[in-house]
């Protein structure tokens, strides 16, 4: 069967605002998510693409645009199944104030049976995107062979949904993987078994690098504002719901 790249969108204003987006209208890249999407089509200059598939998302289309400029023989297909949790009354709130809530020790700790107030399960968001991709795997196939290859644009909590899936993880262990902004992974799919080929790909190891000492007030906010993976994590090991900003 075909090869899935998937690629989180680049960085947001809701990212770096320390927004929870949802499918709140109007929300863009910011200038580092435009310079990751400028990118982008330099990093899969090797890679023949059959088809690119879309969540309906603006910071998702922004994020595609300058790779169907530069391959401008590639359609652009949208899939409401790849765009982002309904997060019902959760959406465009603080990170920060929804720590105190309730549930978000069950979207960390048990999510499969974490579902947002006016919105969704996580585990109907996982089902959808999981539909949406087998669906596409043999439609690519049927149309362009077993050995093509297609691209996804989607969002964090999404692509880490697939990643469990591919994997054979339980819904409750997606929230130990981490996806940056316009990162990539890709996902070959055979008809017995899927194979993790990348899982959040940047080409930039500096987050990785050890982080400079702090006052325990300052990392306490870093945290709360949740603008990167390793502040986030710092206390209590939670993942950002919606994927966070991830290294600038």
């Amino acid at each position: 069967m075909a090869t899935l790249i998937l690629v989180r969108h680049g960085r947001s204003t809701a990212n770096t605002a320390g927004l929870l987006a949802g499918w709140t209208p109007g929300v863009a890249l910011d200038e580092r998510g435009a310079e990751q999407a400028a990118a982008l089509p330099g990093r899969l200059a090797a890679v023949p693409l059959a088809a690119v598939v879309s969540s309906p998302l603006q910071r998702c289309e922004e994020t595609l645009a300058p790779l169907l400029a530069a391959r401008p023989e590639l359609a652009l297909h949208t899939d409401e199944r790849i765009g982002e949790c309904h997060y019902g009354d959760w959406s465009n709130r603080k990170l920060s104030e929804l720590s105190d809530e309730p549930l978000m020790k069950i979207v960390q700790q048990h999510p499969s049976a974490a579902a947002f107030p006016g919105g969704e399960s996580m585990r109907a968001m996982q089902a959808r995107a999981v539909d949406a991709v087998r669906e596409w795997n043999a439609r690519i196939e049927e149309e362009h062979g077993s050995d093509a290859v297609f691209l996804m644009c989607s969002h964090g909590d999404i692509i880490k949904s697939l990643v469990a899936d591919a994997l054979g993880m339980h819904l409750d262990l997606f929230q130990r993987i981490h996806v940056d902004p316009c990162s990539v992974t890709a996902v070959r799919y055979t008809p017995t078994r899927p194979f993790l080929l990348r899982l959040g790909d940047t080409g930039d190891f500096g987050s990785l690098a050890p982080r400079p000492a702090r006052a325990p007030d300052a990392a306490a906010a870093a945290a709360a504002d949740t603008e990167t993976f390793e502040s986030a994590t710092e206390d209590g090991g939670n993942a950002v719901v919606g994927g966070g900003a991830g290294a600038a």
